[in-house]
């Protein structure tokens, strides 16, 4: 599973929305769709708030994904992705993506985070994972320390063919990322609010720029 050494490209990002309110689904939508256009979004992901009607509020932002040439994963449901028309899921855990991988296949991405340890990543990514994922905030917004994070990230590139995801909460923390080679930035979408994105926009091109 070692890489070779590939000449340097810039990251993509992959940006995590916390499910609206119904009512504002449409104006988070319009978000999504003019942060598209400033910088280069790979993925988005959907996350759900319970208590909340979660097909009525996801369904403009699979939309809006789509239109920006994004693939829109659903947090953990791969039921409710399906009845979206999402393009895979995001599970918590390498038990979690197990179960999930036959609704997901032959097509549908599976992603794994919620890894604690190296060897979570490693297992994950073993039992057929699209990518992992280092560092994302849980429902309580709780997060490991970004320095485990740019750490575990670092490790992951040089060793590893799978793609790996890091979160960044701030810009700075994007920089960083973006100086270890990490294939995916997950960035949370308040981070796209104007002037946001032409600033990450910046930031990621700097990773293509060696």
């Amino acid at each position: 599973m070692a890489r070779s050494a590939p000449a340097p490209t810039a990251p993509r990002l992959y940006v995590l929305v916390p499910a609206p309110l119904v009512a504002d689904a449409a104006r988070v939508a319009d978000g999504l769709r003019r942060a598209g256009g400033e910088v280069d979004i790979a993925a988005v992901l959907l996350r759900a708030v319970p208590g909340q009607p979660a097909a009525d509020a996801l369904r403009p932002l699979v939309a809006a994904s789509q239109d920006i040439g994004a693939a829109c994963l659903i947090e953990a449901d791969t039921a409710l992705g399906a009845a979206l028309g999402a393009d895979g899921a995001h599970l918590d855990g390498h038990e979690a993506l197990k179960a999930a991988l036959p609704a997901l296949r032959p097509d549908g991405i599976a992603g794994a985070g919620g890894l604690r340890s190296k060897h979570d990543a490693m297992t994950a990514a073993e039992a057929g994972a699209d990518y992992v994922m280092f560092g994302e905030p849980d429902a309580q917004g709780r997060r490991p320390a970004f320095e485990t994070t740019l750490e575990r990230a670092e490790w992951w590139v040089q060793l590893f063919e799978p793609p790996c995801v890091a979160y960044a909460r701030t810009l700075e923390e994007v920089v960083a990322l973006v100086a270890i080679g990490a294939d995916f930035i997950a960035v949370d979408a308040d981070l796209l609010d104007d002037p946001g994105a032409p600033a990450l926009a910046g930031a990621l091109a700097a990773g293509g720029a060696g």
